[in-house]
């Protein structure tokens, strides 16, 4: 059995040779199975505490597993928000009691997410991984400015949502093709690098370390290059969904709703160029999943948000390896090493078997997740996950 199974290098190579000593190995039958280092997600939300209807500490880090990840950092839109120390004790108490891989909380920029007043960074900074209002863009220049100064005191990375309000104007669709064509309001790539554009120029005067969500666009993608090459201390994200999907897959289901969306062929190129040279650092699911009635609305009236954990390793796997477009060691550097490097988080026996000869079709009746909202339900992907281990201890077998 395991003389069937190779292992997939990274930048940590070293570390695994001694997996092949383990004996638990699942049945493999095929000759295109694989040990792979244990992914780590930089931006998933766990819904808990507060929003337990939607997903648990639980199920979230069951899903977690099944995807090959051990490793993720939860963002802080709950309830309540961990934006003190009592408050982010009730999440540590649930990652500690259900979570069955690492969790690592963030602790909330601003009290309640609300942009009001600075949380206490200070009393929270020992127990969190970093500081966001992920959700929400912090919108007062004076603030940011603040809670930067603060965030480089005491080593923490800010990791920001970018978002103008005053430039989104009701839209719930990228402000496109087919927002125009379908009668829907669009939200202009403006209100995002507009404020990724103030908090590079902020992070540069102060010297902070700053980490950038979910970009979309193709202006973010320039402003980031154009930052990197001057010296500032930037990363950044983007999703599985951005790299292989644009406006022009819309469907008229809140499926295809998420924030920010979907963008245009350009950006998606735009992305992928950012991907290949290096200014994009990492890809991170933002899985939010919510209710089916949640998300049963139409585009319009649906949460943002899709579930994303379980399929985003098979869906850069097919759609971007398996056609050449990015190496697969592109692939495991953004999914493994930059996440794990930039925020220190060591790699441990951790590793999961995947089976990438397998094709199937997504049915999101099958997921762990209790969110069952995505854009690829109904796609033919290729990679099975057969098992996971997480501190040397199975979590996940298929």
């Amino acid at each position: 059995m395991a003389s069937k199974l190779k292992l997939m290098k990274t930048n940590a190579y070293n570390a695994f040779e001694p997996m092949a000593k383990h004996s638990y190995f699942p049945s493999v039958t095929s000759d295109e199975c694989y040990i792979i280092p244990g992914f780590c997600d930089v931006h998933v939300h766990f819904r808990e505490p507060g929003f337990s209807y939607k997903e648990t500490m639980k199920t979230g880090s069951m899903a977690a597993a099944a995807g090959g990840y051990t490793a993720v950092l939860t963002m802080p839109n709950l309830k309540p928000v961990p934006d003190s120390i009592d408050h982010l004790q009730e999440q540590k108490t649930l990652i500690e009691k259900d979570a069955v891989i690492h969790v690592y909380p963030f602790g909330a920029v601003t009290v309640n997410e609300a942009g009001q007043v600075i949380a206490d960074l200070e009393g929270m900074a020992p127990d969190v991984i970093g500081f966001s209002d992920d959700g929400k863009g912090v919108q007062n220049d004076d603030m940011m400015r603040e809670v930067f100064i603060r965030a480089k005191k005491l080593g923490k990375i800010v990791s920001a949502h970018c978002e103008v309000n005053d430039l989104l104007h009701g839209g719930y669709i990228h402000d496109g093709i087919y927002a125009k064509e379908h009668g829907h309001r669009g939200i202009c790539s403006e209100s995002e690098w507009k404020m990724i554009e103030r908090d590079i120029h902020l992070a540069e005067e102060i010297g902070a370390p700053y980490h950038v969500c979910h970009i979309s666009c193709k202006e973010s993608v320039q402003l980031i290059r154009e930052a990197k090459a001057r010296g500032v201390d930037i990363t950044c994200e983007t999703g599985p969904h951005y790299l292989v999907l644009d406006e022009n897959d819309l469907q008229e289901e809140g499926r295809f709703k998420m924030n920010p969306p979907l963008r245009s062929k350009e950006d998606r190129e735009a992305l992928l160029q950012g991907i290949l040279d290096g200014t994009i650092d990492m890809i991170a699911t933002d899985h939010a999943p919510h209710s089916a009635e949640e998300k049963a609305k139409g585009l319009e009236k649906s949460a943002f948000g899709i579930t994303g954990i379980e399929t985003a390793f098979p869906v850069l796997y097919t759609y971007l390896v398996k056609p050449g477009i990015v190496p697969m060691e592109k692939i495991l550097e953004l999914l493994i090493d930059n996440p794990r490097k930039r925020f220190d988080i060591p790699l441990g026996d951790d590793w999961s078997v995947w089976d990438l000869s397998e094709k199937y079709t997504v049915d999101p009746e099958t997921f762990v997740s209790m969110g069952h909202a995505t854009p690829f339900a109904g796609a033919e992907l290729y990679g099975r996950c057969l098992m996971t281990v997480c501190d040397g201890k199975v979590v996940y077998e298929r």
